[in-house]
């Protein structure tokens, strides 16, 4: 308060006091009056309230003029009266300001605990819910899988599984971007929360989407829902000027609640999601128990190769290739073979189509030419031509650019002259736009090593494409030689008999070699004799044997 202010309140506080002191009766109420107005002109302290009472004081003394005794004692009780009105007023004071301070408090406390509560439930939605999408994240879905699984016996017995996973997503992240690719994830999840509405959709990051189906009956109401939610994905997007058709692959897994867990629930959903994508995709599939106990025992057998390299547990068997014309052994085919500490003795057909998935084929198949060269090398003590040895190289190996190298190297190790060494490969190795294969190929050729196609007749081997590759056998494929068993007045027979003479009669007129294989009987090597094929390989001429009786048959 101003100077000025001040002045002129107490000028007025004087007056009616004056005023008060004249009136009869006396009459202590202004003293309240006045005591209160002093508070609120915030004149709040015993030393301030003093020199104030002090100055109206003076001004009254002086203004009246009067000294009496009656006049000092009622003048002495208006002044109490104002430091009691003053007491009065500043604690009523105090207490609405306390009061205030509590209502404020409480309303702060109460704004901080909504906001507390509203922020608890922003950051519990943002924990549980996927920033793109808005649906359901893999925290808040497990969550519910695993409350599904532990409420056995209230209507949730069985429980089911949907894991849904867009094909060839890639592709347009690639094409058209990750903002295009964006919108489609949305657009798809959206289609998804309308269409399996009583049912939660989650999405588990990628184009990853998985739906919980509780309290099932059987596996069709699963089913019901993988259709639903195929039928959803697969209707056109129009996305920035693009119409996207997509599909997607599900695997569904629906069994009791009882003794399962959320782990196991997701891995079996997981594993039938890769089923639905190798079948062609586009489609659901259904967990099958003894299927995935198969395919974990191939993924064991497949992860054991490089160890079982290292301790040697592979060797070579070795089945002869027999002259049709002389009965001389030629060569004889390598044959891998796996002494596996647990399981026994292992055919190539337990594990060779692991290898070439993996690409363990690469070193497994290294393994074998090297070895091969090595044995084959020990026949030239027989004291006649040693025969030669058949290899058999894998599409990766064929691929692989250091093909060339290897194998001379290989030769040059072992001491194995190149024309010593036959590689066979299949039709299909070289169904390939890539040139580098046959190249390579040439240049071994070159070298005096054999090429040899396996299994002919059996592939899409285009006849000019032949003509132009270094070949110098073809090797008959045995389901054709496997009809001669039959007498030959059988038409079936007949037939098969009438390809293999043709196949013969081509590859003679392209001035290759033919090798029938899986000869098992006389009669079958007679016909095969009569039609002018060169060698058989079969049980009739040999069953595969070590190197070692392959060196006492030359003997």
């Amino acid at each position: 308060m101003a100077q000025a202010q001040l002045e002129a309140l107490l000028q007025r506080l004087t007056d009616r006091l004056a005023q008060a002191l004249e009136a009869e009766p006396l009459d202590l109420r202004t003293g309240h009056q006045v005591g209160a107005e002093l508070v609120a002109a915030h004149i709040a302290s015993a030393e301030g309230l003093g020199r104030t009472v002090e100055v109206i004081q003076l001004r009254l003394l002086r203004d009246l003029r009067l000294v009496g005794e009656d006049v000092q004692d009622r003048l002495a009780r208006l002044l109490a009266t104002v430091a009691t009105g003053y007491a009065r007023a500043l604690r009523d004071r105090t207490l609405d300001e306390q009061e205030s301070i509590r209502r404020a408090a409480m309303t702060a406390q109460a704004q901080a605990e909504r906001a507390l509560r509203e922020s608890e439930a922003r950051f519990r939605h943002q924990a549980t819910h996927d920033p793109l999408t808005d649906l359901p994240n893999r925290t808040l879905f497990t969550e519910r899988l695993s409350a599904a699984i532990d409420a056995p016996g209230r209507g949730a017995d069985r429980a089911g599984l949907c894991f849904l996973d867009l094909d060839r997503f890639k592709i347009v992240n690639d094409t058209l971007g990750h903002q295009v690719g964006d919108r489609l994830l949305i657009s798809v999840a959206d289609r998804l929360r309308r269409a399996l509405g009583e049912h939660l959709v989650a999405r588990l990051g990628g184009d990853e989407f998985v739906i919980l189906v509780e309290r099932t009956a059987c596996t069709d109401d699963v089913v019901k829902v993988a259709e639903a939610a195929l039928a959803a994905v697969n209707e056109p997007a129009l996305i920035d000027g693009h119409e996207l058709c997509v599909s997607a692959s599900i695997g569904i897994v629906e069994c009791p609640v009882a003794g399962t867990t959320p782990v196991d629930l997701m891995r079996a959903a997981d594993t039938t999601l890769h089923w639905a994508k190798a079948d062609g995709g586009a489609r659901w599939s259904l967990y099958d128990a003894e299927r995935s106990r198969r395919e974990l025992a191939r993924h064991a057998l497949s992860s054991a190769i490089p160890a079982a390299l290292e301790r040697g547990e592979f060797y070579l068997d070795y089945q002869p290739l027999t002259s049709l014309c002389d009965g001389t052994v030629l060569g004889a085919e390598a044959l891998v073979r796996w002494r596996h500490p647990e399981l026994g003795e292992l055919r190539p057909d337990s594990f060779i189509g692991l290898a070439e998935e993996t690409g363990l084929i690469v070193p497994l198949g290294g393994w074998v030419l090297a070895e091969a060269c090595r044995e084959a090398q020990t026949w030239a003590s027989a004291g006649q031509a040693a025969p030669f040895v058949s290899v058999n190289l894998a599409v990766r190996q064929v691929h692989r650019p250091g093909l060339v190298q290897e194998v001379r190297g290989v030769l040059e190790r072992t001491g194995l002259p190149p024309g010593r060494l036959q590689l066979e490969i299949t039709e299909s190795t070289m169904m390939s736009a890539d040139e580098e294969p046959v190249r390579a190929l040439r240049v071994l050729a070159d070298l005096g090593v054999r090429i040899a196609i396996d299994d002919f007749g059996t592939g899409y081997c285009n006849l000019a494409y032949l003509r132009d590759l270094p070949v110098t056998e073809l090797k008959v494929a045995g389901e054709f030689v496997a009809g001669l068993r039959a007498p030959a007045e059988d038409p079936a027979s007949r037939t098969d008999e009438r390809i293999l003479a043709s196949l013969v009669s081509l590859a003679h007129a392209l001035g290759l070699g033919v090798t029938a294989e899986g000869v098992e009987t006389a009669g079958q090597a007679d016909r095969l004799r009569a039609i002018g094929c060169d060698v058989a390989q079969g049980w009739h001429f040999g069953r595969p044997a070590p190197a070692a009786r392959i060196l006492e048959r030359l003997r």
